[in-house]
């Protein structure tokens, strides 16, 4: 049975360059047309945002559905998160990973509001740092590094700012010493990165932490240990199909709890700066009921 009571609409209408505000006029008539009551927001800035999704929530609508990326789910999960309020996806960023673990569909509105629209759901595992949760991936090294300076670029926009970053990155990028305390064992290593996932993927599709799942309780630590700058290049395209886990420099951990520090490391997760390192990192089993 759909809901009968009221939902929220939250949408980045900036997304995807300008396809937030395109999805939503195509999903707000179509949930209307259901038979929902739907409060239509969208913050001036993330902040008020946040803010009008936890009232929404403090009100006790039955979803909270964000239309945009993956950035517009991490912000959703931080208002619905230990509720009985489901979140509802809308895809219309670049990544949508999210939306992809879900099987939701990323290219037509219509679809994904049908799926709210449907009220089946699916409880899903959160990462938590503190009072901070995620749903996809924590980056903690050169990918982190690689963020850090394409959001001090002005030009250009899009994915070729994050490629003419990572070559930047690349000509000076040393490996990082890494402590990690892996459900109480603590390890001293040098590494490229590592990433913390919830889920397998993160940057549109790079399947990282591969074999992940949402609804396990646990998470997948993953770590690339030194290799030459040639070797970073060649493994990176393994990465979208998850075949980068036969290298001998990859090592996957699965834990309840992760601490992560590194210098100078920034981490960023669901493709938002996220915290500076060190980093406790736990999983939050069943902490969010989406629609899916």
């Amino acid at each position: 049975m759909p809901f009968t009571r009221e939902i929220a609409l939250l949408t980045n209408p900036t997304a995807g360059k300008g396809r937030g505000a395109r999805a939503r006029d195509i999903a707000l008539p179509r949930l209307r047309a259901a038979g929902f009551t739907v409060r239509n927001l969208a913050g001036r800035d993330a902040d008020e945002a946040l803010d009008l999704a936890r009232g929404s929530v403090a009100d006790g609508v039955e979803a909270l559905v964000v239309v945009g990326g993956d950035g517009m789910c991490h912000l959703g999960a931080q208002a619905v998160a230990g509720t009985t309020t489901r979140l509802g996806v809308i895809p219309a960023g670049t990544g949508n990973d999210v939306a992809r673990y879900l099987d939701i569909p990323r290219r037509d509105p219509a679809a994904a509001a049908d799926r709210v629209i449907a009220g089946g759901t699916r409880t899903i595992d959160l990462a938590r740092s503190g009072d901070r949760y995620f749903v996809t991936v924590l980056a903690a090294g050169f990918d982190a590094i690689v963020n850090e300076r394409a959001n001090r670029m002005s030009w250009p926009r899009g994915q070729m700012r994050y490629n003419l970053a990572t070559l930047a990155e690349l000509r000076t990028f040393r490996p990082l010493p890494y402590t990690l305390d892996l459900d109480g064992e603590t390890r001293h290593l040098d590494a490229m990165l590592v990433a913390v996932g919830n889920g397998p993927s993160f940057g549109g599709g790079l399947r990282i932490t591969e074999g992940a799942e949402l609804d396990d309780g646990l998470l997948d630590v993953v770590l690339i240990k030194p290799m030459s700058k040639a070797g970073l290049v060649t493994t990176y395209p393994k990465l979208f199909k998850g075949t980068h886990t036969s290298h001998p420099q990859y090592e996957r951990h699965r834990v309840h709890r992760v601490t992560l520090a590194a210098p100078g490391i920034v981490s960023y997760a669901d493709g938002e700066r996220f915290g500076a390192l060190p980093l406790t990192v736990e999983c939050a089993p069943g902490a969010l009921t989406v629609l899916a």
